[in-house]
């Protein structure tokens, strides 16, 4: 199955402005993305989508491909969609969407999503990996649960499945996982996802995949057992991650 991966990556970031340009160790966060995820080997094409010539200009100085897209693109799926649709990607049949403020993501996130569509299992995947207790308090980190076959049941920000009884906690944490924002789609699939409106639950949850979910559309979730990084939101996040890049980088290359 002939794959592209596509980077969406605006501008309009408003707790981190122009946030795909912002320096991490000598490179705009954007670029830094496109090397690591090029040095992937996964797919057979990695784009980088965005809607603003700054952006187009300076990923394709670094020697990434550039999909123009629209401003009306309102989530990064959408996005995605725009580049599907195009001529030049008509000969690929599944994409896969991986945000361009995780630099730290790991490929084995990136593989498993894609892996859920390419072996025909789901025509929609996604990641996530195995959850510790921390995360249950937090609403900035999505939680998933999912049925006995890997299809999502439900993405939330709150704790799901709710804790009644608090001896019941160990009997909770295998059953909710973090999930990770990497999404994988076929052609048919992310087409269709364009064609449905807006859900109540996707908007009170301020979460994209809760739209093909409430309308009947199956997400395979691949479990990894690995640490989920943290992506860059805040500049305090874009310090950490300028903190911890040197580190990162020497332990990727020991691996290679």
């Amino acid at each position: 199955m002939k794959t592209a991966v596509v980077i969406p990556a605006r501008l309009g970031a408003t707790r981190l402005p122009r946030k795909p340009l912002r320096d991490l160790a000598g490179e705009p966060l954007i670029v830094r993305v496109w090397r690591r995820v090029q040095k992937m080997g996964i797919a057979d094409r990695v784009v980088v989508a965005t809607d603003h010539d700054d952006v187009a200009r300076i990923v394709r100085a670094a020697g990434a491909d550039v999909a123009m897209t629209s401003s009306d693109c309102t989530s990064g799926t959408a996005r995605v969609a725009e580049v599907a649709a195009s001529p030049e990607f008509k000969a690929f049949d599944a994409f896969v969407n991986v945000q361009g403020d995780e630099p730290f993501i790991s490929a084995a996130f990136i593989r498993a999503a894609a892996d859920i569509v390419r072996s025909g299992r789901f025509t929609l995947g996604t990641a996530a990996a195995t959850a510790s207790d921390e995360i249950f308090d937090r609403p900035s980190i999505v939680k998933v649960v999912t049925a006995v076959d890997g299809r999502a049941l439900y993405f939330s920000r709150a704790p799901i499945p709710f804790l009644r009884e608090s001896a019941d906690a160990a009997l909770r944490r295998p059953l909710t996982l973090q999930h990770i924002g990497v999404y994988s789609y076929t052609r048919d699939a992310l087409a269709r996802w364009m064609t449905l409106p807006p859900h109540p639950l996707e908007d009170i949850e301020r979460l994209e995949q809760l739209r093909p979910l409430a309308n009947g559309m199956d997400i395979g979730v691949a479990i990894v057992n690995e640490r989920a990084e943290a992506g860059i939101d805040t500049e305090e996040d874009l310090q950490a991650a300028n903190d911890r890049w040197s580190s990162f980088e020497a332990g990727e290359r020991s691996w290679q």
